[in-house]
C-alpha cells in the first residue's frame, strides 16, 4: 500500500463553478408501472406495467438526463384493466430514459444492474409489474422499484495519464481539437476532457485527457476513483511525466522522473491490476528545462526495463507488476514541434490499429478479416506515412 503525508488537506473538492461542467454520476428513484387488474367474472387478465429503460444514445451527457429529469424520479405507466369489451388488458407504456453511450447502472445497494456500452442498447432498471390473473386472485402487481445510479465511463481509445502538470492538456491540445485549459500550476484539469484525432484519410481516434492523479488515488484521495475509473475502457495509455519529477508544493517531498512513473504504476495496480497489462507509451516531457538531456540519458536504461529498478525503492511504493512500454519519447510538448507530434500520432494509430488486428485473429469470422485488411491496404494507398 502506498503511504501519503499530509496530502489530504490539499485534496478539496472542486470549486461550484467547476462542478457545472463534466458530470459521470447521477441517482434517480425509478418504478415499474402497476400491473393492471384482472377480472375474475370473465377470466380476463390485467394488462401489465411499463418498464423503466435506459438506451444508450450517442452525443447525449448525463447533465442532458438530469436536465431532464430534474424531479430525479421516474415513473413507468400501470397496465390497462381487464374490462368486458377487452378480456386482455393492454400493456402500460414504458419509460425510455436516453442516457450516454458508457454508462453502468447499480442497484440500491451497490450492485451492478447491467451497463450500456454501444448506440441503441438498452436495459430495464425497474420491470412493471404484471397483470391480475388467476395467480394473482386477478389483482395488478406492484412493479420494481428502487433507487438506481448511472455511472458513466469514458469510452475513448486513448487515455491520457500522469501526474498533474504533466503535460496531458498540452499534448491534447497539438494532437486533437480539443481546447483544454493549460496553465503552469497543479490541478489544470478539474473534469476529464475528450478530444478527438483527425487524420489526412478521416480515420479519427478519440482521446480522453484525465485530471491528474496523486499518491493515493487508488484509495479515493484527491479526485481518486472518480477518474481512475475512465481507464477501464481505453485500449491505448499514454502515460506523460515531467523530466524534474513532480512536487506538489513547497510542503512535500519532491518526486523524481523515475518515482513518479513507478507511483503511477502503483496507483494504477492498486485499483485495477489488470490496467498494467494494456499497450502503453511513455511520453518523458519539458526536455527544454535545465540539465534535461544529462537526466533523461541517466534514467532511460531505468525506463526501458522498470522491472530491474522498481526493487531499489521502499516497498511502500514498489509495484508488483510493471508497466512495459512499446514506445519511449523524451521532447518538450510547449515548443510544440510538429515532426514530433506528427510520429506520436502515428505511433497512436499504430499501436491501435496493431491492437486491434489481434482482435480479429481471434475471431472465427474470415470476411471480416478480410474487410479489414482490404480496408487498411487501400488507407496505405491513399495516405502517405509521416516520417
Amino acid at each position: 500500500m502506498v503511504f501519503f503525508t499530509r496530502i489530504l488537506a490539499y485534496a478539496k473538492p472542486p470549486r461550484k463553478y467547476l462542478q457545472k461542467g463534466f458530470i459521470d454520476n447521477v441517482r434517480f428513484h425509478v418504478r415499474g408501472g402497476a400491473g393492471g387488474s384482472g377480472l375474475a367474472r370473465y377470466g380476463g387478465i390485467g394488462g401489465r406495467g411499463g418498464d423503466v429503460v435506459i438506451v444508450a444514445t450517442e452525443k447525449m451527457t448525463l447533465r442532458d438526463v438530469m436536465n431532464k429529469y430534474q424531479k430525479k424520479s421516474i415513473y413507468a405507466n400501470p397496465g390497462y384493466d381487464s374490462e368486458r369489451r377487452g378480456i386482455l388488458g393492454k400493456p402500460g407504456e414504458n419509460i425510455e430514459i436516453k442516457v450516454p453511450v458508457g454508462v453502468t447502472a447499480y442497484d440500491s445497494n451497490g450492485a451492478i444492474i447491467g451497463e450500456v456500452d454501444k448506440p441503441g442498447s438498452t436495459l430495464i432498471v425497474a420491470k412493471g409489474g404484471i397483470g391480475g390473473c388467476p395467480e394473482t386472485g386477478f389483482s395488478g402487481q406492484r412493479g420494481q422499484r428502487d433507487t438506481i445510479t448511472l455511472d458513466l465511463k469514458l469510452i475513448a481509445d486513448v487515455a491520457l495519464v500522469g501526474f498533474p502538470n504533466a503535460g496531458k492538456s498540452t499534448l491534447l491540445n497539438l494532437i486533437s481539437n480539443a481546447r483544454p485549459k493549460i496553465a503552469a500550476y497543479p490541478f489544470t484539469t478539474m473534469r476529464p476532457h475528450l478530444g478527438i484525432i483527425n487524420y489526412p484519410d478521416l480515420r479519427t481516434i478519440s482521446v480522453a485527457d484525465l485530471p491528474g492523479l496523486i499518491e493515493g488515488a487508488h484509495n479515493n484521495i484527491g479526485l481518486g476513483h472518480k477518474f481512475l475509473k475512465h481507464l477501464d475502457r481505453t485500449k491505448l495509455l499514454i502515460f506523460i511525466v515531467d523530466i524534474q519529477g513532480f512536487r506538489l508544493s513547497t510542503k512535500y517531498h519532491a518526486r523524481s522522473c523515475l518515482e513518479t512513473l513507478i507511483l503511477l504504476n502503483k496507483e494504477m495496480e492498486l485499483y485495477q491490476p489488470d490496467l498494467i497489462d494494456m499497450t502503453a507509451i511513455l511520453i518523458v516531457n519539458k526536455m527544454d528545462s535545465p540539465n534535461a538531456e544529462k537526466t533523461f540519458k541517466a534514467i532511460e536504461p531505468a525506463l526501458k526495463n522498470l522491472a530491474c529498478v522498481v526493487d531499489d525503492y521502499p516497498k511502500e511504493m514498489r509495484p508488483e507488476n510493471v508497466v512495459k512500454f512499446e514506445e519511449i519519447f523524451s521532447t518538450s510538448l510547449i515548443l510544440k514541434k510538429e515532426d514530433e507530434i506528427n510520429l506520436i500520432k502515428e505511433k497512436i494509430r499504430y499501436y491501435l490499429d496493431k491492437q486491434a488486428e489481434k482482435e480479429l485473429e481471434n475471431r472465427e469470422d474470415p470476411i471480416e478479416v478480410k474487410v479489414f485488411n482490404k480496408l487498411k491496404q487501400e488507407l496505405r494507398i491513399h495516405s502517405p506515412t509521416v516520417v
